[in-house]
């Protein structure tokens, strides 16, 4: 049998069971990435003899009569992550040789479940893109198209999701970055409620591995299936030993709803400041028609929703402001110039995103006391409603862009040209106030690529977007395998 594709919920039923060992599951993925990652290019820091090890050790367990969550199903890891003994270079030349000595938490937390960590996967430089591709490690091309995009920051992890690399993988998402690579490569994401999985270790080259609190940045699990999000995030969750976990413990509320007719959920399909191309727009009235078709409450409005204009602006003034903090100081007072050059009624998001570079803290604090605003806003929302459907970039996968200057970069929706990073205001949505957001699979674009959607929770009850997820799939199917990597099964 192929067991490639198989769920990680499926894995675990038949190592149980004796189908399967964990060195087999092991041998096999393995045979696959250097088969087939030779074009795709997800894997950029393989690990296979210690994986082989990882297995065996698996297997030794599992006769012992142990089971954990994990044990013994093949993983990979987003290359962000520090693994003892493997580099971590968020794909920055300066960093290549960088190898931490610890396990960043997330890591050891599937070494506690008996996960099999095959390696890591690619990103762009620094994290910085939706796209990976850096001087090191080169470019991850999309399982769908190899001329597009796999995604960033996490599209290492999707395009070897989608490719069979593995059962899961965990990434990390600020701008989308787990969101996007999960909708551009036709597999599930989840971007947890701000504060809830530690972060520990998932840091930038060579900073130390400290507990620090992060303000809009999470990290998160990736799978082929939402069940098999909801098991990777119950071993992720929780907080950081060293610091909330020396008093709390984790208990996430159940999922609002166990039947689909019984969700109340707003549809999104128009923001005000950039477009909804017709492949998205079709992917989420593919979803909203499931809703409605088995009884869920469909509103397309609400005056509950707080200003999606502003909301943006706030996103890209927390996002902008926070990407120089450790910017040279002559590049500092260049931005500093610029901006002072911007006309007064200037309020486009270029403008907002130059601005933000040079924030004063008074600055910073304000938008911060508007977040919360917004946040109260959405607690209102989500009293009347259980759930948001709405895009996650307006298009599917676009084809490679190296532009070394991001700003020059334009994204096509149908025909039409829009500044880049314009197309972040869909992720913004849930990462401004901090929610939660499942990212799932909604169909094919006419050229045949994925397009996904983001299911937005309320904050800490992230069992009800995942629930809602795997009801969905039930109605309108989930992950398919791209056709190359069918034919190489």
């Amino acid at each position: 049998m192929e067991w490639s594709f198989q769920t990680a919920e499926e894995l675990a039923a038949a190592l149980r069971a004796g189908a399967v060992t964990s060195i087999e599951l092991t041998d096999e993925a393995i045979a696959r990435i250097e088969r087939d990652d030779k074009v795709i290019n997800a894997i950029c820091v393989p690990d296979f003899d210690r994986a082989r090890a990882a297995a065996h050790r698996a297997d030794q367990a599992r006769s012992r009569g142990e089971d954990r969550p994990l044990l013994g199903i093949p993983v990979t890891v987003k290359e962000s992550y520090n693994v003892a003994g493997l580099p971590t270079t968020w794909g920055m030349p300066q960093h290549k040789n960088y190898v931490p000595a610890e396990d960043a938490v997330q890591v050891s937390r599937l070494a506690a479940a008996g996960a099999v960590v095959l390696g890591k996967t690619n990103v762009p430089l620094g994290l910085q893109d939706i796209q990976s591709f850096n001087e090191i490690y080169g470019t991850t091309n999309n399982p769908w198209d190899h001329e597009r995009t796999s995604g960033g920051s996490s599209g290492g992890s999707a395009a070897a999701l989608a490719s069979g690399f593995g059962a899961l993988s965990i990434g990390s998402d600020l701008a989308g970055s787990l969101r996007t690579p999960a909708h551009f490569c036709g597999v599930y994401a989840h971007k947890p409620t701000v504060g809830l999985v530690a972060a520990r270790g998932m840091v930038a080259p060579p900073a130390p591995a400290l507990p620090v609190d992060l303000d809009l940045a999470v990290v998160g699990p990736m799978a082929r299936t939402a069940r098999d999000l909801m098991l990777l995030l119950d071993v992720m969750a929780g907080p950081d030993p060293l610091t909330l976990g020396m008093a709390y413990d984790l208990t996430l509320p159940p999922a609002r709803h166990e039947r689909l007719c019984d969700f109340r959920v707003l549809v999104l399909d128009e923001h005000p400041l950039i477009p909804t191309g017709s492949a998205v727009r079709a992917g989420v009235n593919r979803v909203a028609d499931a809703l409605a078709d088995n009884g869920a409450r469909v509103e397309r409005h609400s005056p509950l929703l707080p200003d999606l204009t502003e909301a943006a602006t706030l996103y890209m003034q927390l996002l902008f402001s926070g990407s120089v903090a450790r910017f040279p100081v002559e590049a500092y007072e260049q931005l500093r110039a610029s901006a002072a050059g911007l006309g007064a009624d200037d309020q486009s998001l270029d403008a907002a995103r130059l601005r933000a570079m040079v924030f004063s803290h008074r600055d910073w604090i304000e938008v911060i006391d508007r977040r919360e605003l917004h946040r109260h806003s959405w607690r209102r929302l989500f009293a009347e409603f259980d759930a948001v459907v709405c895009p996650i970039t307006p298009t599917p996968a676009f084809p490679h862009d190296h532009n070394p200057n991001p700003l020059e970069r334009r994204i096509d929706i149908d025909g039409v040209e829009y500044p880049y990073f314009n197309q972040l205001v869909w992720a913004g949505v849930a990462t401004m106030p901090g929610l939660p957001a499942t990212a799932i699979p909604a169909g094919r674009s006419p050229e045949g690529l994925p397009v996904g959607v983001q299911l937005i929770g309320p904050m800490f009850e992230d069992r009800t977007p995942l629930r809602l997820a795997e009801l969905l799939a039930q109605k309108i199917g989930g992950f398919q395998a791209p056709a190359s990597s069918e034919r190489s099964a």
